[in-house]
């Protein structure tokens, strides 16, 4: 059976409008966003197809083969210190994140498209985030309603917790 999946491209019609950014929900009251250039692709993956390993930190799913690479694969929510994705859930949508030569899964709850904005509208996230998630930003983002984190790729992919033996 062939999985769902969605290959992330950028027309050239959209430059000068801010650079690309892949929305997340974390949930409800958390919007997120990775910048495209750190994004490969977003999957939509049945829970069967990602192979638990024991003795991982609780943020770790397990593995995943796809087109013959394999994955690790992190509830990115748990990572940051939310609540994790549901137990009754049967498929994940996973962002398949690239730092350097590194790849990483990130199980979300929900991919909302592709945002534009410049850089230079990012604010430091010191004071308005909780000091245990600031280490994996790049700043945030004030909206109408809510706050959006601008994820650090980097940081999640070289994050501590994911490189304890």
């Amino acid at each position: 059976m062939k999985q769902p999946t969605l290959e992330i491209q950028t027309s050239p019609l959209q430059e000068g409008l801010g650079d690309p950014y892949l929305r997340l929900r974390l949930s409800d009251s958390v919007p997120t966003a990775i910048p495209m250039e750190a994004a490969r692709e977003v999957l939509v993956v049945p829970v069967e197809q990602i192979t638990p390993i024991p003795n991982m930190p609780n943020c770790v799913l397990g593995l995943l083969n796809q087109r013959s690479r394999v994955f690790w694969v992190v509830d990115l929510s748990i990572m940051l210190g939310y609540a994790g994705l549901t137990a009754n859930i049967r498929q994940f949508n996973i962002v398949i994140l690239q730092s350097g030569e590194t790849p990483l899964g990130l199980a979300v709850p929900a991919v909302q498209g592709v945002t534009r904005f410049s850089v230079d509208v990012i604010q430091s996230p010191i004071g308005t985030v909780a000091p245990n998630i600031a280490p994996y930003l790049r700043g945030c983002l004030p909206e109408e309603q809510e706050i959006l984190l601008v994820l650090d790729p980097d940081a999640i992919v070289n994050a501590s917790v994911l490189h304890r033996t």
